[in-house]
């Protein structure tokens, strides 16, 4: 083996360059008003900061016995205290407002004049240098989030004919044959034609346990292939991929501005002036130096810091549960919701039905008019025919092979199996076959019917032998996530198409009193109408597409529908693995935000307090009041990435005791 630096080299400048171009790619991805700032913005910030350290530099030399640099240090604090006063300006001009700028543009054109010049120099360095801080965490909050779904490799394996050819991942076509290996990226969505693999989704569905997938099974770009091996034939690349999707619509909620943002710059406006004015007739009294210490700390001016990151790190936290939030308002929403409406089919109850009873005639047993339905619906994948099987698969019965089989859509399926003919399906179909249904499987469909349940028929040639019941299964996580919500005094309330007694047993079954049955599409978005003209703040969790009038409606809308759907589907939360486990930490998530916002709202009023307090009480320096605003943004700063920091000490925490 041979020592190259040079390889080494090499492969951390491309590393470099390829960290540079994912950068370019998300300024592109963003909104046009956003990309300008962002890159402007940085520029112009390492330029004050470049011009405020030379400044200071002067100054601290100067003052030790060398008054030209002194003098040199004084268009340095001009240029520097004009920046203010120009923001005053413009503010005045588009606004017709004094605002907080006007107190720091007071404070930092006065204090060089009576010989403050070096603490305010420092205080410029601070302000820049914290604004350069402030902006690079902000934009890796927002690169983390964006990127969370967005990880690709930079080359692909493609399979053209017996060989693998590498090509680079952005000329992946549609359609073409990928080759993916243990431990690398699944580079986009399509389906799987040959081999068989442990995968990883937690990316896009928040799922810890590995999924074993092989042929005909999908699979979705940005999830990891951990053991196996895959060959892919692509159905979507690039920008069209369910993970490039999630980071499109991550980087618009990115952008989202919070209430809590809002009020602090409306306090802040509000403030400046009442604030300006004290100051001015405390003069007399106080003198120049403390009057203008009195105003440093302004109440409401670190919110504009503090709340946009506090938000971008839960956004980020709920994307790394599972959680897709397309609508930034939502976490802020949710610690207000008291009602929480459930639709019931395919949200409450899953989407393949269970096997509940199955009813005989004509003198055959259960298993063996289970193990004809399970021979006949042996090759299918619709809800009913997985329903069958997995209950002959319980039952260890051994499925005969069939020798051939058409099929009916809507009505049933007949196979040839050791020379008679084998019927499974609906009422509907056994009649246009002119097989008689016996009269007790009469009663029992009638009976059936009643309690939300249906009967698939199964003959032999033409006799039924006898049929099978299926009934809605429970979601096992609905009970746990139903009395969660009720803990947090939650009303649930459940909407339901189905029939009263089924959906009264079913409300019965997970504890809620409330529920409406029978209920068409259009009549759910006016239940949750009439809930809301009832006082109640109202959620409503369903399947995302075929509730879209009532999700609309309602002042939170969250999907079950996963991730397949996340372009098409109308609500603003979607729940990736498209299970109710993650109600559990989405509702978490939005009161710790609460909490976390709290603070900082808190936060950003002790400065004003401790200030004014200071200078009155204890005759504090407009230098000592400056250091101590400055320490409490830092104070806020901690705040924010607090619950950010926590998440990943205990991921850190669980990989050491895994």
């Amino acid at each position: 083996l041979r020592f190259e630096p040079h390889r080494r080299l090499r492969d951390i400048f491309n590393l470099r360059m390829r960290r540079r171009r994912n950068w370019v790619k998300l300024l592109k991805s963003s909104p046009a008003s956003v990309q300008p700032d962002m890159v402007a913005i940085g520029q112009a910030t390492d330029r004050k900061l470049a011009v405020a350290m030379v400044t200071l530099g002067l100054r601290a030399v100067g003052s030790f016995g060398f008054p030209l640099l002194t003098l040199l240090s004084w268009p340095g604090n001009i240029y520097l205290a004009s920046i203010f006063i120009r923001l005053v300006w413009q503010e005045w001009q588009t606004e017709r407002k004094v605002g907080v700028n006007a107190i720091s543009a007071a404070n930092l054109s006065f204090m060089p004049l009576v010989g403050y010049a070096i603490p305010v120099t420092l205080y410029y360095v601070l302000v820049f240098f914290s604004r350069k801080l402030l902006l690079k965490t902000r934009n890796k909050s927002r690169q983390e989030l964006v990127n969370i779904f967005g990880d690709t490799p930079r080359h692909v394996w493609v399979k053209r004919g017996d060989l693998e050819v590498q090509m680079p991942f952005e000329q992946l076509q549609v359609d073409e044959i990928v080759v993916v290996h243990a431990g690398e990226i699944i580079p986009a969505d399509g389906t799987i034609v040959e081999g068989m693999a442990s995968i990883d989704q937690h990316r896009l569905t928040g799922e810890a346990q590995p999924v074993e997938l092989g042929v005909g099974d999908a699979v979705l770009a940005a999830t990891t292939v951990l053991s196996g091996s895959l060959c892919i034939a692509v159905t979507q690349a690039g920008t069209e991929t369910i993970a490039a999707q999630v980071g499109a619509i991550l980087n618009q909620t990115a952008d989202y501005r919070s209430p809590m943002e809002f009020q602090g710059e409306k306090l802040t406006d509000t403030m400046a002036l009442p604030m300006l004015t004290a100051s001015a007739l405390s003069l007399p009294v106080l003198g120049p130096m403390r009057s203008l210490a009195a105003i440093t700390g302004v109440p409401g001016y670190h919110l504009h810091v503090t709340a946009p990151i506090s938000l971008l790190n839960f956004l980020k936290l709920a994307a790394a549960n599972g959680i897709l939030v397309k609508d930034g308002r939502a976490l802020e929403i949710l610690p207000s919701i008291d009602t929480v409406v459930f639709d019931k089919t395919g949200t409450l109850t899953e989407d393949i039905p269970h096997v509940s009873a199955i009813h005989c005639s004509h003198g055959y047993d259960e298993s063996e008019v289970l193990r004809l339905a399970a021979a006949a619906e042996y090759r299918q994948t619709h809800p009913i025919a997985r329903a069958i099987l997995h209950a002959a698969d319980q039952r260890q019965l051994t499925v005969p092979p069939i020798q051939e089989a058409a099929y009916e859509i809507g009505y049933g399926i007949q196979v040839a199996l050791d020379g008679q003919q084998v019927r499974v399906g609906s009422e509907r179909f056994m009649n246009v076959l002119a097989i008689k249904i016996p009269p007790e499987l009469d009663y029992m469909q009638a009976r059936s019917a009643e309690h939300g349940a249906s009967l698939v028929y199964v003959a032999l040639d033409d006799e039924v032998c006898g049929a099978i019941e299926l009934r809605p299964s429970i979601r096992p996580e609905a009970g746990q996530i139903i009395r969660h919500l009720q803990q947090h005094q939650i009303e649930v309330v459940i909407i339901s198409g189905d029939h009263e007694q089924p959906t009264e047993q079913l409300a019965d079954a997970l504890g809620i009193d409330r529920y409406f049955a029978e209920t068409l599409p259009e009549r759910k978005a006016e239940l949750v109408s009439e809930l809301q003209q009832a006082g109640k703040k109202v959620c409503f969790v369903g399947d995302g597409i075929n509730d879209a009038v009532a999700l609309k409606q309602a002042d939170i809308s969250i999907s079950l529908s996963g991730a397949s759907s996340i372009a098409t589907d109308t609500a603003e939360v979607v729940l990736m693995d498209g299970r109710l486990n993650q109600l559990t930490p989405l509702f978490d998530l939005s009161r710790e935000l609460k909490r976390n916002m709290r603070m900082n709202y808190i936060e950003s009023c002790m400065p004003f307090i401790f200030c004014v307090g200071g200078v009155l009480v204890f005759s504090f320096t407009i230098s000592t009041t400056m250091t101590l605003n400055y320490l409490l943004l830092n104070v806020g700063i901690f705040n924010t990435m607090w619950p950010s920091l926590k998440y990943r000490l205990k991921q850190a925490k669980s990989c050491m005791v895994s």
